[in-house]
């Protein structure tokens, strides 16, 4: 079968190879792979990362149908339609029992700690596994594990609710489209900040620009400013974040695409009763609530690459033409 490896470090050494089908455990279940979102964490993981094992096989966010299931799975069958928690999680330690996998004290990322899934064949433990609705479409499908599933969880985390003005850095991009769509799900009123006006037919109430994204938030709110604002980018909008933030507000960080290093002044955020969320990723309950919640959520696709073009996708991850999702067909959708 066909994959995308890598022997060492940097785009350059990303090539299709012809690697033997893998093995199946009793618990294990065989996936044909179809399509998968590329997300920030594929290009850090190719470039950058230490992953295991070398060679290496990346891809985090797996959609395809079950090809065959080991001895011991049950409730999947040949011909499902699924997605893959893409968390390593030992299902015992403290963090997992209460619904943490994400946190696992001996776990990781699927891509990094093993082989991911840009290959025609994936192989993975059934309790990550979760079928999907059969006429949901593969761009979709694809998005729920990564991109889809960090925005939810941070909703979740920041205890969302219908009166609630949002607002959205990064919404053109992998989660920011799916913090849109959720917040709008949720009742919420939606301020996206981005160029892209499309993001009005996915739900965001207001589309404003970056340099005038605080007047705009003022106006909106009648001085109030944002219940919640989601993070996506890093440090080139954390003051931004902080300014458009209101009393008792909360903002919810993950992702760090412009830069991990902030200054915080912290008078003004115990001033306004502030709260910092980090979040990364999310359980396997929530996928699983996420799979019924999004069945009618909306994908903007920029691109879809072959596997062959796997190393031209990844390169256009940090592409600033980007406009919405890059997405992997890895085999055939019937």
């Amino acid at each position: 079968m066909k994959a995308l490896v890598f022997d060492k470090s940097g785009i350059e050494n990303l090539k299709v190879k012809e690697i033997e089908e893998p093995k199946l455990g009793p618990h294990d279940v065989l996936i044909r792979v179809v399509k998968s979102g590329l997300n920030p964490i594929d290009y850090f993981v190719v470039n950058y990362i230490p992953v295991k094992p070398m060679p290496h096989i990346p891809g985090a966010e797996i959609a395809g149908v079950v090809e065959k299931v080991g001895e011991h799975v049950k409730g999947l069958n040949k011909g499902d339609k699924v997605v893959v928690y893409n968390r390593v999680f030992d299902g015992s330690c403290d963090l997992c029992l209460s619904g943490k996998e994400m946190l696992c004290r001996n776990g990781g990322i699927m891509s990094v700690v093993t082989n991911g899934g840009w290959s025609e064949y994936f192989s993975v433990p059934d309790k990550n596994v979760f079928k999907i609705p059969e006429n949901m479409n593969w761009d979709l499908a694809a998005s729920l594990p990564v991109a889809a599933l960090t925005s939810y969880h941070a909703l979740r985390e920041l205890e969302i609710n219908p009166n609630d003005i949002v607002v959205v850095f990064g919404a053109s991009g992998n989660t920011g489209i799916f913090a849109v769509e959720l917040a709008k799900k949720f009742g919420a009123t939606v301020i996206a900040v981005s160029r892209k006006n499309w993001l009005k037919e996915i739900g965001a109430d207001y589309v404003v620009g970056y340099n005038e994204v605080v007047e705009k938030v003022k106006d909106i709110t009648s001085g109030k400013m944002a219940n919640i604002v989601i993070n996506s980018l890093g440090s080139s909008v954390w003051d931004k974040s902080l300014e458009v933030l209101g009393y008792d507000g909360k903002l919810a960080f993950f992702g760090t695409l412009t830069g991990g290093e902030v200054k915080v002044n912290l008078s003004s955020l115990y001033g306004k009763h502030i709260k910092l969320v980090g979040t990364t990723g999310g359980s396997r309950k929530e996928l699983m609530e996420l799979i019924n919640l999004c069945k009618d959520c909306k994908v903007k696709v920029w691109k879809t690459y072959s596997l062959e073009e796997g190393a031209e996708a990844v390169k256009q991850i940090m592409s600033e033409n980007r406009d919405g999702r890059i997405m992997l067909q890895i085999s055939s959708q019937h």
